[in-house]
């Protein structure tokens, strides 16, 4: 209907211009109380609320002066100190300094003007009170904000940050302090804003009362339109509710249908928009949250200077690595391959979390993450490193089994297994990157002995090698063997590597004698004896037939009786031998 289509102005005024000969009697009896009404309703929105309004924003204010006044100083206290930075922050604080001052002498100056009204009745002595509490309030508040800024400036430039906090603490307590008076001020201006709401109600009733009879006859005939109208606003507002308590209540897939061409109309289609940007947001929020892990992010907020200074700590990192990959990547789609991947690292990824590590990145197929303070106890680390990686280790079959059925194949192109390095080591932790981009990650030399270790898994056929200093930090909570002493680039002096074999207590008679076997292999392989080391790690092979590090050293002293090593062999291998 046309009607439906106008603006909900354009409809009231139609309705108005066909009760208009009525409205005339009406509009002559009422002239006289309704100007009064008008006067209160001026006094009403343009006095009363605004005063009001004033004085929430000098609450606002306030709280905006104080955090103009923390930024100053927390760029004063970074490291090195950005003057500019500063110099801007100062301005900023100075141009914020005197805007709560002014909403109260704004919010001051409508209170006398009501006070000053001879037109309206008002409680002017409470006006008054309320307009001296103002008053007062501003003045203590200046008084003690200007001794404590020069006090403040004076310890910043002198950079006595230890001073400097404890001032800022001070001045949020007289900022706290302005706030409650300014919240009962604002207690005692909503009653008056109340007692005025009430007088204009109180005049309007005595209108409508003395044309009541004459306005009957015009009620009559504009409920019909009045339905009309009605039925095209009351609507699309209960839609509007219930869609904003659907909003409040977190769900944001509440749509309104637009029904009208009016005000409503739009207010319902920028409703829609509204909802479409806070599922935006939430989408947003959701991936964020798979991209940073939530302990990285709790700790740099409890510690912002780690970010920014960066820390060097004692930590455990864990690299792990899928074998045959790469063949595995030839044979399939682009869309097969994502699917293998992000299966893999979501059934890879759960054992580091469940042992309290934190994934720091995926670097193709590989895994890299760590253990160690704030997130884990330092006599923690290492054993959880272990833990985290023989619980990966265990999900090889099911995974093995699980990427056929993914892809919808009967065997993958070839297989997959894992290799997982892990060192123990003091490293920085801290925010690398850009201006553009940053990342809280780890460096240091346990870092690339890590990613060395799982690389050496290749070279000696097992799954988990971790450090020295990683498997004297797990003593006896795992089962270890000694493997070889390796020599990596950047190290001066080599260092045993050893392979987790299991849980502790969990090794079968197998694994034990393999271990014996192999240690005693080891021995005389170190010290030259290549017989005894050969019968050794036969019979370690004999134990469990397959063991790749057997296998490995016996290809060594196939080498070594062609080629004897040098008189000055230390009895380690260099990872970058051929």
């Amino acid at each position: 209907m046309p009607l439906f289509n106008q603006s909900i102005r354009r409809k009231i005024v139609g309705i108005a211009l066909g009760l208009i000969v009525l409205m005339l009697v009406t509009s002559i009896l009422s002239m006289v109380m309704s100007s009064q009404v008008g006067v209160l309703l001026d006094e009403l929105t343009n006095r009363y609320i605004p005063a009001y309004s004033h004085l929430a924003r000098a609450n606002i204010q306030s709280l905006e002066r104080a955090l103009a006044l923390r930024r100053m100083v927390m760029t004063r206290m970074e490291a090195p100190s950005d003057d500019e930075a500063y110099t801007a922050r100062l301005r900023a604080f100075e141009q914020s300094d005197r805007k709560f001052e002014e909403e109260a002498e704004a919010a001051r100056k409508l209170i006398n003007a009501i006070i000053d009204d001879p037109r309206t009745y008002s409680d002017n002595a409470a006006l008054g009170r309320i307009d001296v509490r103002i008053e007062n309030a501003v003045t203590e508040l200046r008084r003690n904000l200007d001794e404590g800024n020069a006090k403040l400036l004076k310890q910043v430039e002198a950079k006595d940050m230890a001073a400097a906090r404890g001032t800022l603490e001070q001045l949020d307590g007289l900022r706290d302090a302005f706030n409650r008076k300014v919240d009962a001020i604002r207690a005692d201006m909503l009653t008056q804003v109340f007692f005025s709401t009430s007088q204009v109600i109180s005049r309007q009733h005595q209108a409508i009362v003395v044309s009541g009879v004459v306005t009957l006859l015009a009620a009559i005939v504009g409920f019909v339109f009045a339905l009309m109208v009605s039925s095209g606003i009351t609507r699309p507002v209960r839609l509007l509710l219930a869609g904003t308590r659907e909003v409040e209540a977190g769900r944001f897939d509440k749509t309104i249908t637009v029904s009208t061409q009016d005000e409503i109309g739009e207010l319902a289609a920028a409703f829609n928009r509204m909802t479409e940007q806070l599922r935006h947001n939430e989408r947003i929020r959701e991936t964020f949250g798979r991209y940073i892990d939530p302990k990285v992010v709790q700790g740099l907020i409890d510690r912002p200077e780690v970010a920014i200074d960066g820390e060097r700590r004692v930590m455990t990192i864990m690299f792990c690595d899928m074998s045959g990959f790469t063949s595995m990547s030839e044979g399939m789609t682009p869309r097969g391959l994502v699917k293998v991947m992000n299966h893999y690292f979501t059934v890879m990824s759960a054992p580091v979390r469940s042992n309290r590590g934190v994934i720091d990145k995926y670097i193709g197929d590989a895994i890299m993450s760590y253990w160690g303070p704030p997130f884990v106890e330092e006599d923690e680390q290492a054993l959880l490193a272990g833990v985290a990686a023989i619980e990966m280790a265990d999900q090889v079959p099911a995974l093995q089994r699980q990427l056929p059925d993914l892809l919808g194949i009967r065997a993958m192109p070839a297989p997959c297994d894992l290799r997982i390095g892990i060192a123990t080591g003091e490293v920085l932790t801290g925010s690398i990157g850009s201006e553009l981009m940053m990342s809280f990650t780890v460096m240091g030399d346990a870092v690339n002995l890590a990613s060395r270790l799982e690389a050496a898994n290749k070279v000696y056929g097992t799954r988990i090698l971790v450090s020295q200093a990683t498997a004297e930090a797990i003593g006896s909570r795992l089962e270890l063997r000694e493997i070889d002493r390796l020599a990596v680039a950047g190290q001066s002096a080599p260092q045993p590597i050893f392979e987790v074999m299991a849980r502790a207590g969990a090794l079968t008679d197998a694994q034990a004698g393999l271990r014996a076997h192999y240690a005693e292999a080891l021995a005389a392989y170190r010290i030259r004896r290549f017989d005894a080391a050969r019968a050794g790690f036969n019979a370690a092979l004999e134990a469990v037939p397959g063991d790749g590090p057997s296998r490995t050293m016996l290809g060594r002293i196939a080498q070594f009786e062609a080629s004897p090593p040098d008189e000055g062999w230390d009895g380690a291998w260099r990872l970058d031998s051929k």
